[in-house]
Formats: C-alpha cells, sequence, structure tokens
C-alpha cells in the first residue's frame, strides 16, 4: 500500500511525458511549397501600397513562414491534424526565381542576389534534428530562358546567374558553375531526396523525354513499395511553346515563338498554339508504368488547386497541386487575401499525405493573421 502513492505519480508522469513526446514527435513530416517568386518585377497592390517589389512581397511570405512551427494543423482528420507543426524539413520552390530579364526589368543576377538574400538568410525555422530547414529548388521557364535567349529582346541577351545559382545549390558539383560556363544542354538540374521513407523528384521544367530517362535511372534503385512524389515547375498539360523548335534551323525566333527550353522537338503540330497532344501521351504512358509515382506538385500557371489530371485519352489520371504564387498568382493578383503557399503534411507510419492551403496575407493590414483554406489528403501505400 505505501507505494501506491508513489507508484500513482510515476504513471501520472509517464503518461505526461508519453502524450507531450507524441505530439512533439508523431511521425509527420512537414513541408512547404511555393512557386513563381518572380523576384525583379513587381505586385500591383500590396498592404496598402501600389507597384510594390518582390523583395519586400517575398519577405513577408517567409516572415509568413516562419511562424508555422507555432501553429496547431486543424482538426481535419489529414496528417498531423491537431499538432503543432514545430518543425519544417524544407521548403520547395518549384520555379521561376528570377523574372525574365525583358526591357525594364533588371537580370538575372540581381534577382539571384536578392533570392538569396531572403531565403538563405531570413528563414528562421529548423527541421526535426533541429538544422536549418532546407531549401529545394526547381528551375522555371523564366530561369531558363534568361540562360538561353528568349524570342523578344532581354538585356543582357543571356544571363545564366539564376541556373546556375540553382544547378550549384541543388547539384552539389565538384567544381562550381558560373554565369559564363554554365551550359543548359548538359547542366540540367534534376535530383531526388529520400526522407521518412518517402521519395520525392525534383525535374527540370517538365518530365519530357530526357527527364524520363533520368527518372527510370533514378527509380530502378528504390525499394518495392517507397511512394514517389513529382515535383516540377509546369503542369501535366504542357504548352507547345516550352518545346524545341520544330520548324528549320530550330531556333528560337520571333516568327515561330517556340522557346527551346526542352531538347525534345515538339511533335504535335509546328505552331505554338497547338496541344501538345503527343507530347502528354508520352508523360502518361511513362506513368502507367510507374504506379509508385502517387503525386504531381507543379507552379507555372498559379492558383491553389487540387484536382487530378487526366490523359489526353482518359486512360489515365494522377493527382496533381497547383500552388500560387506571391507575384503572379491568377486569383491572387488581384484579390491579395488569396495570396497563398501549400503545407505538406507527411506520416511516415500510415503513409497519409495532406495538402494543405496557408493563406498568410487576409487581413493585409494584420501580417499576424493566418487562416486554413482548402486541403486534400490521399494514401501514399
Amino acid at each position: 500500500m505505501r507505494y501506491s502513492i508513489p507508484i500513482f505519480y510515476i504513471l501520472t508522469f509517464t503518461l505526461i511525458l508519453f502524450a507531450f513526446t507524441s505530439k512533439a514527435q508523431d511521425g509527420v513530416l512537414q513541408f512547404i511549397l511555393t512557386s513563381d517568386v518572380h523576384y525583379g518585377i513587381t505586385r500591383p497592390h500590396f498592404r496598402g501600397a501600389d507597384s510594390v517589389p518582390s523583395v519586400q512581397v517575398n519577405e513577408a511570405m517567409i516572415s509568413a513562414f516562419n511562424r508555422l512551427p507555432k501553429l496547431v494543423v486543424p482538426t481535419d482528420s489529414g496528417a498531423g491534424a491537431g499538432h503543432t507543426i514545430n518543425a519544417i524539413e524544407a521548403i520547395l520552390i518549384t520555379g521561376d526565381i528570377a523574372n525574365r530579364q525583358e526591357a525594364g526589368f533588371q537580370s538575372a543576377a540581381a534577382s539571384w542576389q536578392q533570392f538569396l538574400n531572403d531565403y538563405t538568410k531570413k528563414i528562421t525555422t529548423t527541421n526535426e534534428a533541429k538544422h536549418p530547414t532546407a531549401l529545394w529548388l526547381s528551375p522555371g521557364n523564366h530561369d531558363v530562358t534568361n540562360a538561353i535567349g528568349y524570342f523578344k529582346p532581354t538585356a543582357p541577351a543571356t544571363d545564366a546567374t539564376s541556373m546556375a545559382g540553382i544547378y550549384n545549390m541543388m547539384m552539389a558539383p565538384a567544381q562550381l558553375k558560373t554565369a559564363a560556363n554554365y551550359n543548359y544542354a548538359a547542366d540540367k538540374v534534376h535530383y531526388s531526396k529520400n526522407i521518412g521513407g518517402i521519395h520525392m523528384m525534383f525535374i527540370n521544367l517538365w518530365p519530357d523525354e530526357e527527364e524520363q530517362q533520368w527518372m527510370e535511372q533514378d527509380l530502378k534503385g528504390l525499394k518495392p513499395g517507397i511512394p514517389v512524389l513529382l515535383f516540377t515547375h509546369s503542369m501535366p498539360e504542357l504548352e507547345a511553346r516550352f518545346f524545341t523548335n520544330p520548324n528549320g534551323q530550330h531556333t528560337i525566333n520571333s516568327t515561330d515563338k517556340f522557346e527551346n527550353l526542352l531538347p525534345e522537338k515538339f511533335q504535335s503540330g509546328i505552331n505554338v498554339k497547338d496541344v501538345a497532344v503527343k507530347e502528354e501521351r508520352g508523360l502518361a504512358t511513362f506513368l502507367k508504368k510507374h504506379p509508385e509515382i502517387k503525386a504531381y506538385f507543379h507552379g507555372h500557371n498559379n492558383w491553389n488547386e487540387f484536382y487530378n489530371w487526366e490523359s489526353p485519352d482518359k486512360d489515365f489520371s494522377i493527382p496533381c497541386f497547383r500552388v500560387d504564387s506571391p507575384m503572379k498568382g491568377r486569383i491572387s493578383n488581384k484579390d491579395e487575401t488569396k495570396l497563398s503557399f501549400q503545407l505538406i503534411s507527411i506520416d511516415t507510419r500510415t503513409k497519409l499525405m495532406t495538402v494543405r492551403q496557408c493563406l498568410w496575407n487576409t487581413v493585409p493590414g494584420n501580417p499576424g493573421v493566418f487562416k486554413w483554406g482548402d486541403h486534400m489528403s490521399i494514401n501514399l501505400n
């Protein structure tokens, strides 16, 4: 009888400790996804001011990132529901770090420096191991265009600074690339990360035939049952202009207006307005061969949307997650209260993934207000 009180306290303390531990270390990984940060341009309106530079808008969004760890995930039955976020493993940005350097816009070099100053110096979040949150980048069409040229005048004509910077940061070459020696034809940005039993693939711009060859090799090393998430700049339903010009000498020119962003020559027609049916069929064929690829994340034409992409022949579909842009959101550019990024939560035990819309500017006059928007869960098993 004399041991009943001590045992009671010990059991109570143990239960409290277990509850705290399970809440802080619940097996849920958290990632932030945004895209099209477009350093070098202005927003038409933001927090009471007009023509607001990208630096100011991105810094405001970063402040929202930094507040996330103290927030509680909504009780929506998704991954991590009702738990404090605590740690952010990585911030994912799917391209267009620098805006295209057309007349009146700054160079890619200036934009890349502004990006580095914000995203490598002003983020205060940490991962589960208490190390600084990682930054995982993919290139966008503006980054590539700056490196290889455009069919409209740009100043300078080419500037590969942001592409070289993304390449160096994500591919970690033995000899760092510079704007002078970066070669887009050879120096593609594609890599993968394994974390918590999840394989995350980051693809150069869009999974065309060349990228599919790299993906095939990367997937060979996976153990059966490992789910794969695909991150790239452009949506599955891709614009023809991204492909290499099928006409004449296959150059970038103001008549054909193909941008030669992808090495694959356009096969579905000869005009940039033609639909990329053959190319999309090729993507669908590849994805059907790899059912381990469970979801497709992208930016490029930006608003928050959770949807299923269907192949041209309606014989295949895949869950897709389209994310907003702080600078070029189709909806948020007209209504700043709709500005959002996404929080990707993955329960590493059950393999439940929930993607939640984070509305970070719903009250422009009060930056501390944060609201949860739409959410979607999928089983990665």
